[in-house]
């Protein structure tokens, strides 16, 4: 049986998760545009029938009222808007009273996420020389709205999270139809050292997406995406052994 999808922002993001929707045994079942949903108003038992996990791609103003009221509809989500996160205390507080499941990210590519977790370790090694200084910068197509992007942003979270403590400048273009590319920079008077993660489509987001669309289906709690990659891996390495004919003690994970 398909897993139930609602679409909550019909852009780009939406339409490609919705043609490769059926590549992980999803059905889109609703779709709602920031025109026909103002304030959430268009989210309701009637309009939800049939779904099981929202994916919410809107704007920072519109995100939280709808992943509170998809709570209260008991719907769970995946959450891809950027920008928001001031109210991630309140949402997490609604999402886990009305026992629904979530997971957020600033980016869900896995490859995004990965390198998070490079730039988090690099950051580490460089907070113990103090003659090393930082930059993050990024470039996205035109339309982009938000600038630094969550991701970038995020990246320097990790870093100052990784014990890195100097100032890191970030800075951001927006120009064409570039999908996505975000670098950290370690710079001395003797060399520089870049990391650098560049997005050949938007494809890989959506395909992140779609895959926490499946992990949370019949979970509760709330998820950052980078949480759950060890099960994402666990559940591909159980579907290749499978397909092998080499059956192995790897726990499924629904």
């Amino acid at each position: 049986m398909s897993l139930g999808l609602a679409i909550v922002g019909c852009g780009k993001m939406g339409q490609l998760i919705e043609q490769l929707a059926p590549e992980y045994g999803c059905e889109v079942r609703a779709r709602f545009s920031g025109q026909d949903n103002a304030a959430g108003h268009a989210l309701s038992h009637e309009t939800l029938r049939g779904v099981d996990v929202a994916l919410e791609f809107t704007t920072p103003d519109a995100a939280p009222e709808n992943v509170r009221r998809l709570a209260r509809l008991g719907v769970h989500c995946v959450v891809g808007t950027t920008g928001w996160y001031a109210h991630l205390p309140e949402v997490r507080e609604a999402v886990l009273r009305s026992r629904t499941g979530l997971v957020w990210a600033a980016n869900f590519s896995v490859g995004v996420n990965l390198f998070m977790q490079a730039v988090a370790q690099a950051a580490a090694l460089f907070a113990r020389h103090t003659e090393y200084e930082a930059w993050g910068w990024e470039i996205h197509h035109s339309a982009k709205k938000d600038a630094p992007s969550g991701t970038l942003k995020k990246l320097a979270d990790e870093m100052r999270a990784a014990g890195y403590t100097k100032p890191v400048s970030l800075s951001a273009n927006r120009a064409g139809a570039i999908p996505g590319t975000h670098e950290i920079g370690f710079d001395s008077l003797s060399d520089t050292i870049t990391l650098r993660h560049t997005a050949r489509s938007r494809e890989g987001f959506a395909r992140g997406a779609l895959q926490a669309a499946q992990w949370i289906a019949g979970r509760q709690g709330f998820f950052e995406f980078r949480e759950i990659l060890g099960d994402l891996s666990n559940r591909a390495a159980k579907v290749v052994t499978e397909t092998s004919g080499q059956t192995e003690e790897l726990q499924p994970q629904r």
